[in-house]
């Protein structure tokens, strides 16, 4: 934009920032990617109610879903928002600095360890059944992000822990259930404590049909293809940008392994089960940076803000 358009134009400016920052604010946002996620809105209160179901594997794909892990954090020089390394068992140098941090024993090292630990989350296909808010949504196709607390609600379902219970694949079209999404707003953060699945029912009764969903799923594997991550050398430079570190604050030899050492995510808690593995992604360890909750909602926010 030329100077005299920029002069012209600027009493349009802002009307034209704050209709950017109302979409990033919004709780029904969803990745920019091709319009390919999905997220529930929430009220201003926070709650959100929705219908989905949970699809199978895609063509040609092994899993229904798979596991990405991350790091949010910020420093004195911004916010550090990226999918880590140890995602497709390469070393990350987060975890190799946390490891640094949580072995200096020191306490504000720790402190600060625990605060850009690796987050776990989950992405699937799913189908929307009802969503009220967003209802142009219903009837079509998307990847959703999800944390600890729906995967351990599609693994009760698989894995019921009463003997009059039947476990139920909740990936299956005609097997499977749909899921009551319920969104409330908790102590700051959203809690999906109350959502359920129905009883197991076909997703149609034609065939047809759902071969028409199936062949809408989008890729997973594509999602944790290495082409799609950042570098080793490019996510240092940006971890020493964002907490101001110095040359010469050398970066540990130890490996992003050594993360898994200790547990900072469940310190006084019983260990969480470790998920059903996948292929071409890390198999989850026996203590880890993982994230307790789904407190991931915000952090799509603050990827925007921080990107833009």
């Amino acid at each position: 934009m030329s100077f005299d358009a920029l002069k012209k134009n600027r009493s349009k400016s802002l009307d034209k920032l704050n209709s950017q920052l109302e979409k990033i604010s919004s709780k029904g946002y969803s990745d920019p990617n091709e319009g390919k996620f999905w997220k529930p809105q929430r009220d201003k209160a926070g709650n959100g109610f929705a219908i989905i179901r949970f699809l199978p594997s895609p063509n040609g794909e092994e899993m229904p879903f798979v596991r990405i892990w991350d790091h949010g954090f910020q420093g004195p020089g911004g916010w550090y928002i990226e999918n880590s390394l140890t995602t497709i068992n390469q070393d990350d140098p987060v975890s190799e600095y946390n490891s640094k941090l949580w072995n200096s024993g020191v306490d504000a090292d720790k402190d600060q360890a625990r605060k850009q630990k690796r987050r776990l989350k989950y992405t699937a296909n799913i189908y929307v059944v009802k969503d009220s808010a967003n209802p142009e949504n219903e009837g079509k196709v998307f990847l959703y992000q999800f944390g600890k607390k729906i995967f351990d609600k599609l693994n009760d379902l698989m894995n019921p822990q009463f003997e009059d219970e039947d476990p139920v694949n909740p990936f299956d079209l005609w097997e499977g259930a749909n899921f009551r999404l319920k969104i409330r707003q908790f102590e700051g953060y959203p809690n999906y404590d109350k959502s359920e699945f129905d009883a197991p029912s076909a997703l149609s009764d034609d065939d047809a049909e759902l071969e028409r969903i199936y062949n809408q799923e989008h890729s997973l594997q594509e999602l944790i293809d290495p082409k799609n991550f950042k570098s080793y050398a490019e996510l240092k430079a940006k971890l020493y940008r964002v907490l101001a570190l110095g040359d010469h604050e050398a970066m540990p030899t130890a490996t992003a392994e050594d993360d898994d050492e200790f547990d900072l995510s469940n310190m006084g808690n019983a260990q969480e089960a470790a998920p059903a593995p996948q292929p071409k992604a890390a198999p989850a360890p026996s203590s880890n940076f993982s994230m307790d909750d789904d407190d991931d909602d915000d952090l799509s926010i603050f990827k925007e803000l921080a990107n833009g």
